[in-house]
């Protein structure tokens, strides 16, 4: 079967090469992501994008546009940068968004243990658009990247609720400002 693989992928080769064109040999990890991207089950809440164009499928973006919570009404942005050793290694995930939460750090850094130390390769694109779904319904004040939010969501959840608001609003949250993102 592997040999029937193997002939076929020749084939397409030496057509390509008999039309003057040069195939782009496909890492392992592209392979696997073009399988993860035809079988995503997206929420109505997320849209993807591939502002390179569908023929790099290794960079792309994810909007979160949450429909409960604190953040309701709010339009978030992810860039995913996938390496070619993907699922060995996890997806870079940043937040373009600038926004107060206490798992998205300032510099958009995202604070989710599957993007981290509880990655394993039979997790996917969808794991990791429904865990960042989930920030949004449950922000986690227990592993925080940032502790000022965490500490105002553990002590004063109305505040926070507050602060989530002026921020998405275009507004300053102590010194720092935030671009409106509703």
């Amino acid at each position: 079967m592997i040999n029937l693989f193997k002939i076929k992928g020749q084939k397409r080769e030496e057509a390509a090469n008999a039309a003057g064109r040069t195939v782009k040999k496909q890492s392992p990890g592209e392979l696997r992501l073009q399988k993860d991207i035809s079988e995503l089950n997206l929420p109505n809440t997320t849209k993807i994008t591939f502002p390179n164009g569908k023929d790099d499928l290794m960079s792309f973006e994810i909007s979160i546009k949450p429909d409960e919570g604190y953040y309701l009404g709010g339009t978030f942005i992810f860039t995913f940068q996938i390496s070619p050793s993907y699922p060995h290694e996890p997806p870079k995930v940043k937040c373009k968004t600038k926004l107060y939460h206490p798992n998205i750090d300032l510099e958009g850094n995202v604070c989710l243990n599957i993007l981290r130390e509880d990655w394993k390769p039979v997790l996917n694109i969808n794991t990791v658009i429904y865990g960042l779904n989930l920030l949004f319904s449950q922000p986690n004040d227990e592993d925080p990247l940032n502790h000022e939010a965490a500490a105002v969501l553990r002590d004063n959840p109305r505040l926070f609720e507050t602060n989530v608001k002026r921020a998405m609003s275009g507004g300053y949250v102590g010194q720092v400002h935030f671009p409106r993102c509703m």
